[in-house]
């Protein structure tokens, strides 16, 4: 069932609407909440709330309990394409949790975190930009890994990554709920504007994985990955020296050591090799440049330092 979370005003008698679709059955009061489209270019949720849909309505006497699937948190940043909310110059993943008395997008963030609040679990779904391809990983605080890891663990990622509080957390959706009580994983999987679909069907299996740890889904489901947790591990932050073109030479999940060869950054001009980009650290890639146009000091890749490396590192 297609419902309303909220509505606002717009300019010649339009409106600003916020929908989710509610699927239900059985008798158990649990609920999980599948959220994407908060930034307008993320688009790899948008498939994922398709297959959700899809498998739950054509499956329905499997599920004990209820879905909420939030497909288009940021409407209008989604029509035109764009990551944060048009014309207001805001990115809504920094104005959470709103004010009911505030501006129209606070007032909108508002709703959204009472009409979430109280599930079970909540799962909210982001892509890269479109200048970094991410393996699928689920990205929580340190504050609260403890609660957190083992749904995470359900979840069917590669990663989990662990990271430090930092203040511009405390405007999220994810942390808004967590503080809350309200547990939410924050999941990172794909490109900006694009769809991956083998990460949409991998996430996919994970999400019905952990439906059926909650006790909400009977169904058949598919075994799920081990995730390397960043716990007590570095990350390796990989930035160009020059401007030009970049061309990996390395792929996704990748182990490689410090020093070693990972791309080049080329001179079209010249038919040159501008730079040649080393690896920092021993580990695996888990984050590479999918937009080849690099500046000096343009991100290229991230990588997970081994174990032993010292304490985790990033921002959200």
């Amino acid at each position: 069932m297609v419902k309303t979370v909220t509505q606002a005003s717009l300019a010649v008698n339009e409106k600003l609407t916020i929908r989710k679709n509610r699927i239900k059955n059985g008798t158990s009061k649990k609920r999980l909440c599948l959220v994407t489209g908060i930034h307008g270019d993320e688009l790899e949720g948008q498939y994922l709330a398709y297959l959700m849909g899809k498998r739950l309505n054509d499956e329905i006497g499997c599920l004990n309990g209820t879905v909420d699937i939030y497909p288009a948190m940021n409407p209008l940043g989604i029509d035109s394409i764009t990551r944060g909310i048009p014309k207001f110059d805001l990115d809504m993943n920094r104005i959470f949790p709103g004010s009911r008395e505030g501006t129209l997008m606070e007032s909108v963030c508002a709703a959204v975190i009472d009409d979430i609040y109280g599930a079970d679990i909540c799962v909210d779904v982001h892509s890269s930009n479109i200048y970094l391809k991410e393996l699928p990983q689920i990205r929580i605080s340190v504050p609260t890994a403890e609660t957190l890891i083992p749904y995470a663990k359900m979840m069917n990622v590669d990663f989990i990554w662990i990271h430090d509080a930092a203040t511009v957390l405390e405007s999220t959706l994810a942390h808004s709920l967590n503080s809350r009580g309200t547990k939410t994983l924050v999941v990172e999987m794909g490109v900006g504007m694009r769809i991956t679909e083998e990460y949409c069907l991998q996430l996919c299996d994970g999400v019905f994985n952990l439906l059926k740890e909650l006790g909400m889904w009977s169904g058949e489901t598919q075994p799920v990955r081990d995730p390397i947790v960043s716990l007590n591990r570095s990350v390796g932050f990989v930035n160009s020296d020059a401007a030009g073109i970049f061309v990996p030479c390395r792929r996704f999940g990748d182990h490689v050591k410090k020093g070693e060869h990972i791309g080049d950054v080329l001179d079209p001009l010249t038919s040159t090799v501008a730079a040649q980009i080393n690896a920092v650290c021993d580990g695996m890639i888990f984050t590479l440049r999918e937009y080849p146009i690099v500046f000096g000091g343009s991100l290229l890749a991230r990588i997970l330092q081994p174990e032993d490396n010292g304490k985790e590192g990033g921002a959200l």
